[in-house]
C-alpha cells in the first residue's frame, strides 16, 4: 500500500482519466497496459490506447471489516502483499502473480479455494466502471447499476473498465498442510473429489498426469508447521504431488505455489533445465517472465516456423473448460483420446451464491463444476483446419453442458457463440451503457481477434 504524499490519489487520477477519455477523437478504445495474461491472437490497432497504468495500487485494507479497495490493474502479487500484513487474503487468488485484480473480474478467475468461495467476481463487492463516454459510474448488488454489476464478469473490457474494486477478505493462518491423494481410476477420484468438497477443507485442487495416475491435493490452514518446502527456486511444486503424500507451506508460498514454473509450462522455454534455472535465477522464475516470452513467440511465430522446417503442422491449444462433476469421467475419456498432453490442472468450483446470476458466464447454482486446465501445443505430420483441436474441444464442452473461458482462442459461430454467452442481456447492457459501441462488442474481441 502506498502513502507516499506526492502520489496521485485514486481521484486524482481517475478526473484526470476522465477528462483524457472525454477529448479521445477515435471511434474505437482500447486498453492500454503492460501486461497481459490473454493467450488469444489479437489485431493490431493503431493509435494511443487509454493509459491505466497507474490505476496499480491498493487503497486500504479493513481486515476488521472483512474487505479491501484496490485499483483495478494492480496484480493479485501486491493486493496479497498487503493482505498477508494483517493476516488476511482475497478468497479467491488467482495462480499466477502478474493477473490483476480487475482482469480477473472482468474475465474468469478461480482458484483452489473456488469449491467455497465461487468465482473471483462472486468475491467482489462494489466496482467503479469507467464508461466509453468518459463518465464514471459505481455499481453494486443493490444499486441502480446492479445489472452491469452482475453483468460485467466475462465482458473483457466490452462494457467498460475497472477503475476501483471492493472485494472481500477473510483470515489466514500462517501454513497450509496439503495431503497428495492418488487414484487410479477416474469414477473413484471424481468421487472422492465430491466428497472433499463436502467437508470442511480450505483448499483443494488436482493433477492428471495421465490416464491412471489422478492426485487431489487437499489443503488446510494450520497454526504451526513441523517443517516447510520451497518451491521458488531449486525444487519445483508439481513435481512434489508425485513424491510426497503430505507437504507444509507458509500460506504466501501456497499461494503462489504454481507462478514459479507457471504450472509447469516453464518446460517450454527450458525454464526446468537445471543450468538454465540457475542462469534464469529465482527472481525471473515466474509467470511474469513466461507471459513475456510467449508473447514474444507469438509475436514473431517462431515455433510455427521451427516446426513447419521439421515438417511438422502445429496448433495451440491452451484451454480452461468447466464442466459439470457427472459429466467429467465421459470428458476425460474424449480428453485422452484426442488431446492427450498431460499434466492437466483440475478445480473444482461452486457458484457461491444460489441467488445472484452472472448472466454472461451462467453456471448452474445447484452444480459442482470441475476446471480442466491443459496448455500444450499439438504437433502432427498431418495438415488440419485452422483450430480443428479447440473446435473439438468446444463441442465436446456444448454437448455436456458445460462452459470455456475466453481468455484463449474460441472459434464458436456467431450464433453458438451468443447461445452460450446470452446475447440478449450483453447487448442490453452494451445498448445502454456503449450505446456508440466505441468498445467492441464480446464476440468481436474474443472470436474474431478484435
Amino acid at each position: 500500500m502506498n502513502n507516499e504524499v506526492n502520489l496521485e490519489t485514486y481521484e486524482e487520477k481517475k478526473l484526470r482519466l476522465i477528462a483524457i477519455l472525454q477529448q479521445h477523437s477515435a471511434p474505437e478504445i482500447r486498453l492500454a497496459k503492460n501486461t497481459s495474461n490473454l493467450f488469444r491472437d489479437r489485431k493490431n490497432i493503431s493509435g494511443p490506447g487509454l493509459n491505466v497504468k497507474s490505476f496499480n495500487r491498493v487503497i486500504r485494507i479493513v481486515p476488521e471489516e472483512g474487505f479491501a479497495e484496490v485499483e483495478g490493474m494492480t496484480p493479485y502479487v501486491d493486493l496479497v502483499e498487503e493482505c498477508l500484513k494483517y493476516n488476511v487474503m482475497p478468497p479467491v487468488v488467482p495462480q499466477l502473480k502478474s493477473i490483476t485484480i480487475g482482469g480477473a473480474v472482468t474475465g474468469i478467475g478461480i482458484e483452489s479455494s473456488s469449491f467455497k468461495y465461487g468465482l473471483v467476481h462472486e468475491t467482489l463487492q462494489e466496482m467503479d466502471i469507467l464508461l466509453a463516454d468518459g463518465s464514471s459510474l459505481t455499481c453494486s448488488p443493490h444499486n441502480e447499476h446492479k445489472r452491469l454489476f452482475f453483468g460485467f464478469p466475462n465482458s473483457y473490457g466490452t462494457l467498460g473498465y475497472a477503475l476501483k474494486l471492493k472485494i472481500r477478505v477473510v483470515p489466514v493462518k500462517p501454513f497450509v498442510h496439503l495431503t497428495h491423494i492418488r487414484h487410479r481410476d477416474a469414477i473413484s477420484y471424481f468421487a472422492d473429489l465430491d466428497n472433499h468438497c463436502k467437508q470442511h477443507i480450505d483448499f483443494i485442487d488436482g493433477t492428471i498426469f495421465g490416464p491412471g495416475e489422478y492426485y487431489l491435493t487437499v489443503g488446510k490452514f494450520t497454526e504451526s508447521a513441523p517443517y516447510t518446502s520451497d518451491y521458488t527456486y531449486k525444487n519445483i511444486y508439481y513435481r512434489s504431488i508425485r513424491e510426497r503424500e503430505s507437504d507444509y507451506l507458509h500460506v504466501g508460498d501456497y499461494i503462489w505455489r504454481w507462478d514459479t514454473d507457471w504450472f509447469w509450462c516453464s518446460e517450454y522455454f527450458l525454464g526446468q533445465n537445471p543450468i538454465v534455472r540457475r542462469l534464469l535465477g529465482p527472481k525471473r522464475l515466474n509467470s511474469v517472465t513466461y507471459t513475456k516470452l510467449m508473447h514474444l513467440n507469438r509475436k514473431y511465430n517462431l515455433t510455427h516456423y521451427f516446426n513447419t522446417l521439421l515438417g511438422y503442422h502445429s496448433e495451440a491449444v491452451i484451454q480452461d473448460v468447466e464442466i459439470p462433476l457427472k459429466h467429467c469421467p465421459e470428458y476425460l475419456d474424449f480428453y485422452f483420446n484426442t488431446i492427450k498432453f498431460t499434466p492437466v490442472w483440475v478445480c473444482p468450483i461452486r457458484p457461491l451464491n444460489k441467488n445472484a446470476r452472472f448472466p454472461l458466464y451462467p453456471l448452474d447454482p445447484e452444480t459442482l463444476y470441475v476446471n480442466f486446465g491443459f496448455w500444450n501445443v499439438i504437433k502432427s505430420r498431418k495438415q488440419t483446419e485452422p483450430g480443428y483441436y479447440n473446435r473439438m474441444v468446444e463441442k465436446k464442452v456444448r454437448d455436456l453442458d458445460g462452459m470455456k473461458s475466453l481468455y484463449s482462442d474460441a472459434y464458436y459461430s456467431a450464433e453458438q457463440f451468443w447461445e452460450i454467452y446470452n446475447q440478449e442481456e450483453y447487448f442490453k447492457l452494451k445498448n445502454r451503457y456503449d450505446p456508440r459501441g466505441r468498445f467492441k462488442d464480446l464476440y468481436a474481441k474474443c472470436v474474431q481477434h478484435g
